[in-house]
């Protein structure tokens, strides 16, 4: 039987004033590589193994992200919105945060430094930064 998350990275936090050209930019740039450790349904992203569930994930399914093209606009909207963390306008944040048509919240977190490509997972609903993130998701689309 697994353990149950019992804290999240306090650390995390969503950059204060990113400049828009940076994020137009960065948004330009970033790839979605994926993990199949996320999914149950492989969809289109062509991982090794294509799904391999744990237990301990959050998986992409439950927030109807089941395409690549997809999952790279959900990142490269949240990137657009200004919801990356503490981020000088070089290189890449180490994470990018956006919400599903569904109003999932979603975390990506950098997997290749060298090019920019991430992989994401639904927030797990006992981590209370989801509220700030759907807050600023929302407060950036008015």
């Amino acid at each position: 039987m697994f353990a149950k998350r019992k804290s999240f990275n306090p650390k995390r936090r969503i950059a204060s004033a990113p400049v828009q050209a940076d994020l137009d930019r960065l948004a330009g740039e970033v790839l979605y590589g994926g993990n199949p450790e996320h999914k149950r349904n492989p969809g289109d992203f062509g991982l090794t193994p294509p799904a391999s569930p744990r237990r301990t994930k959050t998986l992409c399914d439950g927030a109807g992200v089941f395409s690549r093209a997809l999952a790279l606009e959900l990142l490269r909207e949240g990137i657009r919105r200004g919801l990356v963390s503490d981020w000088n306008g070089t290189g890449y944040p180490q994470n990018v945060w956006s919400v599903s048509a569904d109003g999932v919240p979603l975390e990506a977190q950098l997997e290749n430094p060298a090019n920019g490509t991430y992989h994401g997972y639904p927030m797990p609903e006992d981590d209370a930064f989801r509220e700030i993130v759907i807050s600023k998701w929302e407060a950036a689309h008015e």
